[in-house]
């Protein structure tokens, strides 16, 4: 999902490691090294073959993806059961995405063990970086230096979507996060926890649907479309893209660079265009009420080139206005 800048809130997960993956069993350092005994954190990964070809598993499609809620995976219980330390805070949802949650455990050693976990990240390891399979699906490791590591049970192929969980920790890595993503995968086939659904949510909502290819390509000639996550959908032609995403947050008001626009159909929305000279506008407005103070918020984000003169707000408007009438109707 692309950010919003304006948002008053700081995003509480920190970012998935997106560096070159190593194999598995090249993951780190021994574990009799780290602050836990090799029988404290039970062996995580799948092994055997996964089949070649796409994949068709239902309770991982995108459409039932997208209502699952993360921070189940991460509460107290959650990551207790899997015998990796302490718990000692409730999970931390993002407050910029439906699909991200944050939490961390103390090794018995006293170690810190960050897990942030996204639901359909398009920043899974390189394909053939698969090792093994978790549930039936490939899995796929990233290691970075000593302390990071991405774990991704992919859930689609081409483009790429996944159950991704980032590590932060000073021992291996790789081996929690591979431990927390099978129990993500095992619960995502029994019965997960859901948001609810209401009429006229964005969250079933597919973005790459919620605008028409002739209106895009006005601004982003012959660009194709491809999910940028579960609520996010990029056009892109080389330089210049679109981004349609739906996210949490504020409702927006006029301020800080934001001006009202109308989009017709007693839509207001707010645009912001980068400054320093980028070809950049972003357009948002409030779609439904969400939870709390939150909204739910419809947004559209349009990049050029930097040394474009053209109108990039004009371009991400005219892109809002057909999003507006494609959405569901609250």
């Amino acid at each position: 999902m692309f950010p919003d800048v304006r948002h008053r809130r700081l995003p509480t997960l920190f970012l998935l490691v997106t560096a070159l993956a190593l194999p598995l069993t090249a993951c780190g350092q021994d574990l009799g090294k780290s602050n836990f005994a090799r029988t404290t954190v039970p062996a995580a990964a799948g092994t055997g073959q996964v089949a070649d070809g796409p994949i068709t598993d239902a309770a991982v499609a995108a459409d039932v993806l997208r209502t699952i809620q993360p921070c189940q995976f991460l509460t107290k219980d959650a990551l207790g059961a899997l015998g990796l330390g302490t718990v000692e805070a409730d999970p931390s949802p993002s407050s910029i995405a439906f699909d991200k949650c944050s939490n961390k455990v103390k090794d018995p050693g006293g170690k810190e063990i960050r897990f942030a976990l996204e639901i359909g990240s398009t920043t899974a390891p390189r394909a053939d970086k698969t090792t093994g399979q978790a549930g039936g699906l490939p899995l796929r490791v990233n290691k970075t230096g000593d302390t990071d590591c991405t774990v991704a049970a992919m859930t689609a192929l081409n483009p790429d979507l996944a159950l991704a969980v980032s590590v932060t920790y000073a021992g291996d890595p790789c081996r929690p996060g591979q431990t927390l993503v099978n129990a993500v995968v095992q619960k995502v086939h029994n019965s997960p926890e859901k948001y609810s659904t209401p009429s006229g949510t964005v969250l079933t909502a597919d973005p790459c649907a919620m605008a028409d290819t002739a209106v895009v390509a006005a601004a982003v000639p012959s660009a194709k479309s491809a999910p940028s996550g579960l609520h996010s959908c990029e056009w892109r032609d080389r330089g210049p893209a679109v981004t349609v995403g739906f996210l949490p947050g504020l409702p927006p008001i006029v301020g800080d660079g934001y001006s009202k626009v109308d989009l017709g159909n007693g839509v207001t929305a707010f645009q912001k265009q980068a400054t320093e000279g980028s070809a950049r506008c972003k357009v948002q407005w409030q779609h439904r009420p969400w939870q709390g103070d939150d909204v739910e918020l419809a947004q559209v984000d349009y990049q050029g080139y930097d040394d474009d003169n053209g109108d990039p707000c004009g371009k991400a408007v005219t892109v809002a206005k057909n999003v507006v009438t494609k959405l569901p109707k609250p």
